[in-house]
């Protein structure tokens, strides 16, 4: 259960609600009640809420605050799944989790900043580019379907290597916060840096979320006629 700020406007982060992007090797799919126990497993894990910044909650406030994502207009949260093991169809949704990818509109002044946070959960997954392509393709979806132009990271700063990932993407330090023991860095999004990033993610694929499990049912009744 992470903490986030004040509600601002409506409309904008549903946008997703419906959306499944495909890379290389992670899957991004909205975050539904049937991800709420993994993700509340996760959260037990005293590294997971230093990193996270969150505090323990029950299971039912991870329900509650699961639904209160969902219906927030400033809040954009993607589960992260393993591909390989997601297109295996031998695993549920649940079994390929590995992690979770967020932007917050933290400025109700201006509605094309966001900060994103990116948390590789699964230890064995990390340090494996897992975090690296769910983190493009959440900016390559904030930069062209949410209209962000700034994105800003805060990091714990015992995460040395999450700041080292955002600093390959070009993010520049701005400031250190010795109370919060965190870093803040920050990057614009110009033509250049819209460009590489473009460039990058040529080979995302955006599909409807409930398309698959409509794929799924319609091949169960085809093998039973």
């Amino acid at each position: 259960g992470k903490l986030a700020g004040p509600r601002m406007r409506t409309g904008r982060m549903r946008l997703n609600a419906e959306v499944e992007l495909r890379g290389r090797v992670v899957v991004l799919v909205p975050y539904r009640a049937t991800h709420v126990p993994r993700y509340h497993q996760w959260m037990q894990s005293e590294e997971l809420q230093k990193l996270t910044a969150s505090e323990p909650l029950t299971l039912e406030q991870e329900y509650q605050m699961q639904r209160s994502w969902r219906e927030d207009a400033d809040k954009c949260t993607f589960i992260v799944l393993d591909k390989l093991r997601w297109v295996s169809g031998s695993y549920t949704e649940e079994d390929c989790m590995v992690g979770d990818v967020n932007l917050f509109l933290t400025d109700a002044e201006d509605s094309t900043m966001a900060e994103i946070e990116i948390m590789i959960a699964e230890p064995s997954y990390r340090g494996m580019g897992f975090g690296k392509e769910a983190t493009m393709m959440m900016m390559y979806y904030g930069m062209t379907k949410l209209g962000i132009k700034t994105f800003q990271a805060k990091i714990d700063l015992e995460n040395t290597i999450s700041i080292a990932m955002f600093q390959n993407f070009h993010f520049k330090e701005v400031s250190v916060s010795d109370v919060f023991q965190e870093a803040t860095l920050l990057l614009t999004i110009d033509s250049c840096r819209r460009k590489w990033l473009i460039k990058q993610m040529n080979h995302v694929e955006e599909k409807r979320y409930s398309q698959r499990l409509e794929e799924a049912i319609g091949n169960i009744h085809q093998s039973t006629d």
